[in-house]
């Protein structure tokens, strides 16, 4: 009778054990992330920065990259360059 308690721990662990592994990728791609948009939002005035790091930001995460530079270098980062604004005046949504 002792097994069934036993066995449920040692699920239980091991799915703590995965989540944290999970976590842990997903803080080192935050960080990926805000360091490279830090320098590409780093000449935005003080108003736009929030916003240019934010859409930096979502940018990064669905594309796994930045341009280099705060300014241009698309090319570099082809899904960062084609993403682009809803609505009827499609722009670039990436900064």
């Amino acid at each position: 009778m002792a097994k069934p308690p036993r066995l449920a721990a040692v699920v239980l662990l091991l799915l703590l054990v995965a989540a944290a592994s999970w976590l842990q990728a997903a803080d080192a791609a935050s960080g990926f992330c805000s360091s490279k948009c830090g320098v590409r939002c780093g000449r935005a005035g003080a108003r736009a920065r929030g916003a240019c790091m934010r859409t930096c930001g979502l940018c990064c995460e669905e594309c796994n990259c930045v341009p280099t530079g705060a300014r241009g270098g698309v090319n570099e980062c082809p899904c960062y360059r084609n993403m682009l604004t809803a609505g009827p005046k499609k722009r670039p949504k990436c900064p």
